[in-house]
């Protein structure tokens, strides 16, 4: 009996397995015998018995890999070690693109179906608090049957967390009197560049242009303010839509997140360099140009913006 509990299983590949609901340990076993597993089974059953462990079977989807022997397999059934699945979300993303993804998995067990926003956030005990970049991006994994609520408190709770921990380690002297205004803040840093070595620049002259009551001028935020009317194309005249979030029109910092930052962007934020750059200009290949007068930034965007139109054409 205890050479068979002590050898492996008769499986050269990972193996799914399920325990259902209220699955009883004989049902288990024969189960276990049918995929060719063990040849006899009775001998799990005993030792299960034996060790007080039968009641104790966790149900979920189980992997069990080559090399597991019985004995191991039962232990790994009542420590409830079950298979477990990612979801990545994305830095940058809106809440709109977090639910989308959220709603499209077919692992989670949906329980906010056409719920808004603000039942989503009255769910996380929010009500009052807009959901954009509440979430932490990362990748989690979970077993099946995990709700959409539980994964967004999970997120909510990392974001939470890691903007704390950023705060307290704050620089001196930032415009911010919150930590909310500094999510702010990195949810611009985090749309405006993906390059992790521009970030503290990029806050950097956002948080000049703040204390010296200039408009921060940033394209994403009208994006977002457009919503769905964005076509991939920005225009000049959509500079001048009347929204809160068009920093263009109206100074400070918009009302809430316009994405979900990470935490690089958080800690840009909280962290902007330190010197006298007060524009910036796309180049054309995901990096920027700085500037600290107007005169040199409108050559740049001569340069950089207006011959690679021309170019185009």
């Amino acid at each position: 009996m205890q050479l068979v509990l002590n050898s492996p299983l008769q499986n050269n590949r990972a193996m799914d397995f399920t325990i259902e609901p209220g699955m009883s340990l004989q049902s288990i076993s024969t189960r276990l015998r049918e995929m060719g597993l063990i040849k006899q089974p009775y001998y799990l059953v005993i030792e299960a018995r034996r060790t007080r462990k039968d009641g104790k079977l966790k149900a979920g989807e189980y992997v069990i890999s080559p090399g597991t022997t019985p004995r191991q397999l039962l232990d790994q059934f009542v420590i409830g070690k079950v298979k477990q699945y990612g979801l990545t979300i994305i830095e940058g993303w809106t809440f709109a693109q977090l639910m989308e993804t959220i709603g499209n998995n077919t692992i989670l067990t949906h329980t906010l179906n056409a719920a808004d926003n603000s039942s989503v956030m009255s769910a996380l005990g929010y009500p009052e608090l807009s959901p954009e970049g509440q979430f932490f991006p990362d990748t989690y994994y979970f077993p099946r049957g995990t709700t959409d609520l539980d994964f967004l408190q999970r997120a909510n709770h990392a974001q939470q967390e890691i903007l704390a921990q950023e705060w307290e380690q704050r620089a001196e002297n930032l415009p911010y009197k919150t930590p909310y205004e500094a999510l702010i803040m990195a949810s611009l840093v985090e749309k405006e560049t993906g390059l992790t070595e521009e970030r503290a620049e990029i806050a950097g002259v956002f948080v000049r242009r703040l204390q010296k009551g200039m408009k921060l001028q940033t394209d994403p935020t009208v994006i977002y303010a457009m919503g769905k009317n964005f076509d991939g194309n920005l225009r000049r005249q959509d500079l001048t839509i009347d929204s809160p979030y068009n920093t263009y029109v109206y100074t400070g910092l918009p009302p809430t997140p316009i994405a979900l930052p990470g935490r690089d962007a958080i800690h840009a934020a909280l962290h902007p360099a330190d010197n006298n750059t007060l524009y910036f200009v796309a180049r054309g290949d995901g990096s920027h140009h700085f500037s600290e007068t107007l005169n040199e930034h409108n050559k740049a965007v001569a340069r950089y913006q207006l011959d690679r139109k021309s170019n185009e054409q």
